[in-house]
């Protein structure tokens, strides 16, 4: 009977309550969650499966490899189904692949679980988004999306610290335990509260070829391509962060671990903010004009981090003012660049905003992949791979930004 109600809520056009917007945040943390909370146990698992240093990584590449693959699939179903029954499934999904790793004994069982495991996970991160797109567009939905990220923000300053919080006093596969629970608490949520926003008549039956087909025509919208390029480069330069802030902050300008977890939490934080700021005045200032500030912002920011770290200011001596400041301003602008683009390269897709998320998704996630396997190739006792990096991922979303601007203003 609770599911019933939930299907049969409805939602005022441009409004989304809190509780929701609450609810579908922690439905888009599952990927970070996943992700960043067993990062610290890699030393423990490579002793635990007798694989050798690194072995780890492996299941690391499983994970965004089914992230990549689901994503791109749970769009489809979305729009045929709608948005409740493939997040049901997902979560479902989710929760089977961590119970699995935390059951498994040898790497190659864990790492197929993992892969599982991303396999319905993706739906958290895809669904939500198609959710917003229901519900809202343009400066309403920039609002509601800048409120989605403030909740999915969070995660990454917790998950890094509530990983290592388990590794002090139980196993490893208590993180995946604690992931299955979370799991179990998202199926509950979404049966008993989440309304279904796609209405029966809306949904869209189509064979194979034809959901290829749509994917092609979603591509060949500049504005989506355009907007997704900004959103993927930015994804690019914040893995190029994370992968390099644990050697830069610990290795190189000698942090300790706590001290770290306190700059990686304020970092974060200043993301959060700007997420806020951007949805408190995107009605006055406009969605375009945030995103080209937030492009600017990070530009500048990342041009003065490369150029303090090739002259040698950037290190150990001021760490705080040299390293974590222009850092800070890089991730602040985030906050105005992320939701803004995301809501324009959905706007002119009200027919298959799942499709269009489920690409938007895997075009992000691929393109910030990349960053990732950079790092690991330009990895250095040195802030230089990370600074050029960053400043690769700000080249990009300046010249797919470039290409926005282009477009006729109808587009």
């Amino acid at each position: 009977m609770a599911s019933s109600a939930a299907s049969g809520r409805s939602l005022s056009l441009g409004q989304m309550p809190l509780w929701m917007i609450l609810l579908l945040g922690a439905l888009s943390a599952v990927g970070p969650l996943s992700t960043d909370m067993y990062l610290p146990a890699f030393p423990t698992l490579d002793a635990a499966f007798g694989r050798g240093a690194g072995s780890a990584q492996i299941t690391l590449g499983a994970w965004f490899a089914g992230l990549a693959v689901g994503q791109f699939t749970q769009g489809p179903f979305s729009d045929r189904f709608g948005r409740r029954l493939p997040l049901l499934v997902g979560m479902s999904i989710f929760t089977l692949g961590s119970a699995g790793c935390a059951l498994s004994h040898d790497l190659w069982s864990f790492t197929a679980f993992r892969f599982i495991a991303a396999l319905g996970g993706s739906s958290g991160m895809v669904i939500p988004r198609a959710v917003v797109r229901d519900v809202a567009t343009g400066p309403q939905g920039a609002r509601i999306m800048s409120q989605l990220m403030l909740v999915l923000g969070v995660v990454p300053i917790l998950a890094p610290t509530l990983g290592g919080l388990v590794l002090s006093i139980a196993s490893w596969r208590w993180i995946f335990w604690i992931a299955t629970a979370y799991g179990v608490v998202s199926i509950t949520a979404v049966a008993t509260c989440l309304p279904d926003t796609l209405p029966v008549e809306q949904r869209l039956r189509l064979p194979a070829i034809e959901v290829l087909q749509r994917y092609v025509n979603i591509v060949r919208d500049r504005s989506f391509l355009s907007n997704t390029c900004i959103c993927g480069f930015a994804t690019f330069t914040i893995f190029a962060y994370l992968s390099g802030a644990p050697v830069a902050f610990e290795r190189i300008l000698h942090f300790s671990p706590a001290g770290f977890g306190v700059m990686f939490g304020i970092n974060a934080a200043c993301y959060i903010l700007c997420t806020q700021i951007n949805a408190h005045i995107v009605h006055r200032v406009g969605v375009g004009a945030l995103l080209d500030f937030g492009i600017w912002l990070l530009t500048g920011a990342a041009l003065v981090f490369l150029v303090l770290v090739l002259t040698g200011v950037a290190g150990a001596g001021q760490p705080v003012a040299f390293v974590s400041v222009p850092i800070a301003v890089l991730l602040a602008s985030m906050g105005f660049i992320t939701p803004n683009a995301a809501m324009f390269a959905l706007a002119s897709h009200a027919r298959h905003a799942g499709s269009a998320s489920a690409l938007l998704g895997t075009l992000q996630f691929s393109l910030g992949s990349l960053s990732g396997i950079a790092m690991g190739i330009l990895a250095t006792n040195s802030l230089l791979p990370m600074a050029a990096v960053v400043c690769c991922g700000a080249l990009g979303i300046t010249l797919a930004n470039l290409g926005r601007k282009r477009l006729p203003a109808s587009t």
